[in-house]
């Protein structure tokens, strides 16, 4: 069997009303998906979505005749153009999709079978007041879910923690709370300066009070020092690493000592066969290893199969933040929304590669390039 194509379609659903993310300034008046389609001389094609494929565009020579199981070896080329071009991961999980189909298994066996079930903690998206945010942590226990991510990002560090206070007496111990500072990154046009290590280890100390879970993004990608301090100073565990890009800057992460919670996405970082490496070397280390997962729904499948598949990760985020986040919008490229189950668990099936399938006729209605 030979890969005789792969095909880039890009997509834009209009948000009305706009979706306010705790960590752009920018309201989203949309949400763009990026579909990636390898198809081979047998008539099976995989499927995968997340980034958004920039700088593939003349390096398909480099797949097209080749071995659609030869997953290192494209692994490799993909590693090569991210070097000297962009993230083109997609691909890769398109791939363990099209192996899936071939050999007849799901993904989450292929890569290491472990289990066909990883526990969701919601993972919110707006900054919303405290009574507002307390009922959503009650509805998420509702639906099932065992822990919730709350942001940080209010000007204040204290109104976050107010906000922090107010779902804790609302739910008590029945959740799980993470906290996201977002300090990690800033979006293209953002040009604030990080928390230094006396801010954060603030804001751990209240962190630490209320009995948060993790603290994720408290200090810059830079600041590796900092980090390591932190996570020598308080109980609370640090977490990141959704947007570094080399497999080696994880390897000295761990090293180092900077993280207890490690969280690259396989649609952004990586793919399914790079991610694998850095489960495998968190888990070498007594570290944890859950990755971030917000794209798409499609996206969030992916990371639920490298999860289950190899690691014993206590939760997997599950983007949801109702009304202004819905599965209806994360997931609109999908034919079917990715949910989780009664008890807050993402359970994947047996069918062949990744599980999903697409919505054509909205992808069609929503096609930009």
């Amino acid at each position: 069997m030979k890969i005789t194509g792969i095909e880039i379609t890009h997509h834009r659903l209009p948000l009305d009303p706009p979706f306010n993310a705790s960590w752009d300034t920018k309201p989203r008046v949309h949400f763009d998906a990026t579909i990636v389609r390898v198809t081979t001389d047998e008539g099976l094609t995989g499927v995968a979505s997340g980034d958004t494929m920039t700088g593939f565009a003349g390096h398909e020579p480099f797949f097209i005749g080749q071995d659609p199981l030869a997953i290192e070896r494209h692994y490799r080329i993909l590693s090569n153009i991210q070097f000297h071009y962009g993230r083109c991961w997609p691909l890769d999980l398109a791939l363990w999709d099209l192996a899936g189909k071939i050999t007849g298994q799901p993904v989450w066996k292929l890569a290491g079978g472990l289990s066909n079930t990883v526990r969701a903690y919601a993972s919110s998206g707006t900054l919303r007041a405290p009574d507002q945010l307390a009922d959503l942590a009650e509805q998420f226990l509702a639906r099932g879910f065992k822990a919730m991510k709350i942001r940080f990002h209010r000007g204040d560090w204290k109104k976050d923690i107010a906000a922090l206070e107010a779902v804790r007496a609302r739910v008590g111990d029945r959740l799980d709370l993470m906290v996201d500072c977002n300090q990690g990154w800033r979006m293209s046009w953002d040009a604030y300066a990080p928390w230094s290590l006396k801010d954060a280890i603030k804001v751990a100390r209240e962190l630490e009070r209320i009995g948060a879970y993790w603290m994720e993004e408290p200090l810059h990608r830079s600041d590796r020092e900092g980090m390591r301090r932190l996570r020598e100073m308080t109980d609370v565990r640090i977490a990141g690493g959704e947007m570094t890009r080399e497999l080696y800057e994880f390897r000295d992460l761990i090293r180092d000592g900077c993280l207890d919670v490690i969280q690259p996405d396989a649609a952004l970082v990586g793919g399914i066969t790079g991610l694998r490496r850095v489960a495998h070397m968190a888990q070498e280390n007594n570290l944890v290893f859950t990755p971030h997962t917000w794209t798409n729904g499609m996206g969030v499948v992916a990371n639920a199969h490298l999860t289950a598949a190899c690691c014993d990760a206590p939760y997997l985020e599950f983007p949801y933040d109702p009304p202004e986040w819905s599965l209806a919008r994360r997931d609109f490229m999908m034919a079917e929304p990715l949910d989780v189950d009664a008890e807050g668990n993402i359970v994947l099936s047996d069918a062949p590669g990744l599980g999903y399938a697409l919505d054509e006729a909205t992808l069609a209605k929503t096609r930009i390039g």
